[in-house]
């Protein structure tokens, strides 16, 4: 299986982009909801929960572990691939390049965690784009909180509403100069709430986010190991088996909802 892991249900938007390109491959996927949002917490504590998660899925033997989370990238890529060397570790993180080579105001919006924007990852990432483009930075507090609680009630109201308010204090968007023209929605939740976002950013307006990026580099990695699963019947379709540390009703009502997955999901503890 190929393991993929976030703090929450956010990283299904990863998994569905794994899933559009690599159909018959089969898919542990980990919500550690009990322990979010990693956005709000220190490094320490989102490095050992990474290290607790990333040792229950190699001791399921995956082929592979996906970070579907920039926070949890951020801060535990490095230690997940000191500790696991034989093992391709694929992380997210925010699509700052892409979007600066889409803009062509020059002016690019970034929604994301306060954690990963504090992190020295993200600022290292943010300075090779120097010269490329503007980069308007945006913490969105409660944002992933907001998009799980939709995904629970089906109701959006809370979920609109924070929207609103981190798009209007962002400033202008469009495509005319000084305004931006590219939004990197730059925590795995995010996707989840590009329908909210469309009316209040515009209809030019391009909507970036990771999960494209992270496909294409772990097919690279599974390629480079020759370990992608052949595909003798073009219609297969690989098991998806879906965990929580914390309550299996929201992973399954948005699993159901996003992904069209009808498996039930199951509780972990640790």
């Amino acid at each position: 299986m190929i393991g993929v892991f976030d703090s929450g249900i956010g990283g299904l938007s990863v998994l569905k982009a794994l899933r559009e390109r690599l159909p018959h491959e089969d898919f542990i996927y980990i919500a550690d909801s009990a322990h979010a949002p990693y956005g709000q917490r220190d490094d320490d504590y989102v490095v050992a929960r990474a290290r607790a998660i990333s040792q229950y899925l190699v001791s399921r033997n995956v082929k592979a572990l996906v970070i579907a989370c920039n926070t949890a990238t951020a801060a535990a890529i490095h230690v997940l691939r000191a500790e696991h060397p034989g093992l391709p570790i694929i992380g997210a993180e925010p699509a700052l390049k892409p979007a600066a080579l889409l803009s062509k105001t020059g002016n690019v919006g970034i929604m994301a965690t306060r954690s990963t924007l504090a992190s020295a990852k993200f600022r290292a990432l943010m300075a090779s784009q120097t010269g490329f483009a503007s980069f308007t930075l945006e913490p969105c507090d409660g944002l992933a909180d907001a998009i799980e609680r939709s995904a629970k009630s089906r109701d959006s109201a809370e979920l609109i509403a924070a929207c609103a308010r981190i798009t209007c204090r962002m400033g202008s968007f469009g495509t005319q100069k000084g305004q931006m023209d590219t939004l990197v929605l730059g925590c795995t939740h995010y996707p989840f709430a590009a329908a909210h976002l469309r009316p209040l950013v515009g209809p030019d307006v391009q909507l970036v986010d990771t999960g494209e990026a992270v496909t294409r580099q772990t097919v690279r990695q599974l390629e480079s190991a020759d370990a992608l699963r052949p595909c003798p019947d073009p219609a297969s379709t690989g098991l998806v088996s879906l965990f929580t540390t914390g309550q299996s009703d929201t992973l399954h009502a948005a699993a159901s909802s996003w992904l069209g997955l009808s498996a039930t999901s199951k509780m972990l503890l640790f």
